[in-house]
């Protein structure tokens, strides 16, 4: 099979790629994609995400067969580390020490967005040849560190089933963690509420998620979940003003993404957002950025102009909890980090990446170190989970 490699996702074109990597999940559909690295250009405060000149790259990956396209990755050229979550700083400033260069490197990831799901995605007519389609991209992506001087290569949050077969073409494996909500009744198939979802607590943890969101209602605050064309320009200009107050406040600068990415999504893409409002005296005080496909759905971004006290778990957790029964999603996946969540129903479970390093004894080193953190991450998992609220569940 044959590799090819791309400097821009419009160089490949939306039916090529949308045939491969379909739309249901919303993180590497073209219309996303195309979003980060275009949208924003004529914004002079702000350019596109994904470019060179922001550190990421594009060069995004289509395994041929023949003439025709059987799977596709999006890949991107990193100089630094900025927007992946998936931490290698410690390794970056060990080649430094040793007078070497970690980058650039060559990322499979979906730029700002620690979203676990498809890295690698394969025709449905092509399934049976998965492992030849994995080898040749690996060797393909092995041949571009040569040729580029790359350090290495990365596949970040990738589903289990891809990530074990990464790990048998020699891609080390490494476990992370994150906490997500799951729809499953004890009794049933799927929750019919959210007052059945809370018959599963203990009943103290159930009397605290209850306080918290009645506090909110005490504060005179209400919440509204808007999808599609409910989200109006207007709105959007409220969101991304909370958007970058939340990133001036946590890191000193307003966001990587440009107002016209989220502008952008909107018309493309809408059937798969979700946006939660809160209102307060009329007045729009907060709002949580959701996407969601045809099972999941994903938690992005939270930004508020005043504080109010749970407004953020109501906001973030419990209206996306809310939206998955009344959708009949099978899972929330919130975020990055949080062990708040535990208490609030989000299981911690792992993630997984996969490397490849060029310098031998580097990579000697970097598989030692990622096999001791995978007794830590299942040491964190194992603790976290004594922390669930439900009544007799493991």
């Amino acid at each position: 099979m044959e590799v090819r490699f791309y400097k821009a996702i419009e160089d490949i074109g939306q039916p090529l790629w949308n045939s491969v990597c379909g739309t249901d999940y919303p993180f590497i559909r073209y219309e996303f994609l195309h979003a980060l690295e275009t949208a924003g250009n004529n914004d002079l405060s702000i350019g596109a995400a994904c470019t060179q000149k922001s550190g990421w790259q594009p060069y995004h990956a289509i395994v041929f067969d023949g003439t025709t396209a059987v799977a596709a990755a999006p890949l991107y050229l990193k100089y630094h580390s900025y927007g992946e979550y998936i931490f290698d700083w410690s390794w970056s400033e060990a080649y430094e020490r040793n007078g070497l260069n970690y980058f650039p490197k060559l990322l499979g990831a979906i730029p700002y967005s620690p979203v676990s799901g498809s890295r690698i995605a394969i025709a449905e007519t092509a399934l049976s040849n998965s492992e030849v389609i994995y080898q040749s991209l690996k060797e393909a992506c092995i041949e571009q560190c040569e040729k580029l001087d790359l350090s290495s290569f990365h596949f970040l949050y990738s589903t289990k089933s891809v990530s074990d077969a990464l790990a048998n073409q020699q891609l080390t494996q490494r476990h992370s963690h994150q906490y997500h909500w799951f729809n499953e009744n004890k009794h049933q198939d799927a929750f019919s509420d959210f007052d059945d979802f809370l018959a599963e607590f203990k009943s103290r943890k159930r009397k605290d998620v209850k306080k918290e969101r009645q506090w909110v209602k005490d504060q005179g605050i209400t919440l509204l979940r808007l999808t599609g064309s409910d989200i109006d320009d207007s709105l959007w200009d409220t969101f991304f003003d909370f958007y970058q107050r939340t990133y001036a406040k946590r890191s000193g600068h307003g966001g990587y993404l440009p107002k016209a990415f989220f502008q952008r999504i909107a018309k493309t893409m809408p059937e798969q957002i979700l946006l939660v409002i809160a209102l307060q005296d009329d007045a729009i005080i907060a709002g949580a950025l959701n996407l969601f496909s045809s099972d999941t759905l994903f938690g992005r971004y939270w930004g508020c102009n005043q504080d109010a006290e749970f407004l953020h778990f109501e906001a973030c957790y419990y209206q996306g909890i809310e939206f998955c029964i009344e959708k009949g999603l099978k899972k929330f996946d919130a975020g990055a980090q949080g062990e708040h969540k535990v208490k609030r129903g989000f299981k911690p479970i792992n993630t997984w990446s996969n490397h490849w390093i060029k310098h031998p004894d580097f990579r000697v080193a970097i598989n030692r170190f990622i096999k001791s953190e995978a007794e830590q991450v299942k040491t964190n998992i194992a603790t976290t989970s004594k922390w669930l609220p439900f009544n007799n569940r493991e």
